[in-house]
């Protein structure tokens, strides 16, 4: 998801991935987004009409308990994002965005320009290309031609910063998070 400027830039302020319900804030009310969402990566994921998802996020059951927790964990995402763009060095913090696009495709190999990278964490494509290269010196990544692959993820884990962590847990926990509501798997 990417917020849009008057000059036509984008900043990404969230992922979706396998676990992701795209669209929520329409099931709250929400008649026009502010965001762009699209879909980088391939992958699949299912679909169902506007109507039925508010029925049933409207009954006030496991699958709006699920919605709200996924709702918190995006904020969590977004904050930590928002924190880590002031306070940690870029390759950082692709290092992090690679990992988390990875956990969320569930793949280590992925279509990606360093022009897209570098909307997604705010920066120049010349600042991000150095960045990559800086992770493609220490034998983190590869790239060619568009395609990233991570070849390492336990040490491209030790360059991330601590917020690849601190999102990494939320997302991949939110289902655990207490409502009072309990979802069975």
């Amino acid at each position: 998801m990417t917020t849009t400027f008057s000059d036509g830039a984008q900043v990404e302020v969230g992922m979706f991935g396998y676990e992701s319900i795209i669209g929520v804030s329409a099931l709250m009310g929400t008649k026009r987004s502010l965001n762009r969402v699209y879909t980088q990566i391939a992958g699949h994921g299912y679909s169902c009409s506007l109507e039925a998802a508010r029925r049933e996020f409207n009954r006030g059951g496991v699958f709006q308990s699920l919605a709200l927790r996924y709702v918190q964990t995006q904020l969590v995402h977004a904050m930590q994002s928002a924190g880590c763009n002031a306070q940690h060095e870029v390759d950082q913090r692709l290092a992090r965005w690679l990992l988390i696009c990875a956990d969320r495709a569930q793949n280590t190999t992925y279509k990606m320009s360093h022009e897209f990278l570098a909307h997604m964490l705010g920066n120049s494509r010349p600042t991000v290309s150095q960045a990559a290269a800086i992770l493609k010196d220490e034998g983190l990544i590869e790239y060619t031609r568009g395609v990233i692959h991570i070849l390492d993820v336990s040490r491209l884990e030790a360059k991330a910063c601590e917020c690849y962590h601190v999102i990494k847990d939320h997302l991949d926990n939110y289902t655990e998070f207490d409502s009072g509501i309990p979802v069975q798997g």
